[in-house]
């Protein structure tokens, strides 16, 4: 299984990214899938997942401000930031639960796929 995220990048505070994790040897729309980040010195946080059954969850920081949504047909999944803040820098993570699981979960120890992070950085 390999998780692919890409889309960071450098932007002003109220602008937007898309970020996007490829899946391969994984069917994304059979598992729950979710983005954590990892700001400097802090601990790798939930920000949002989307089930098999499209239940989606989001950290409370960044509800009303980022969307994620599932492509089938590419396999993918997006996390659609609007209105970043300075305080969502961090490099951002894509995981993979294969349980069809209700809510996605927001630990990161349920999680056994990891892609390689993708950094976001909000200037002020």
């Amino acid at each position: 299984v390999q998780l692919q995220a890409s889309g960071g990048g450098l932007v002003q505070a109220g602008g937007s990214l898309r970020l996007s994790c490829a899946g391969s040897g994984l069917t994304v729309s059979r598992a729950s899938m979710s983005w954590f980040r990892r700001a400097p010195g802090k601990e790798r946080d939930f920000v949002a997942g989307i089930t098999w059954n499209d239940n989606t969850n989001y950290a409370d920081s960044v509800k009303g401000r980022f969307a994620i949504s599932r492509d089938n047909a590419q396999n993918t999944v997006y996390l659609q930031m609007n209105g970043l803040e300075p305080e969502d820098t961090a490099v951002y993570y894509c995981a993979a639960d294969p349980r069809r699981v209700v809510v996605p979960p927001t630990s990161r120890y349920d999680y056994n796929h990891w892609g390689r992070g993708t950094q976001v950085t909000v200037s002020s």
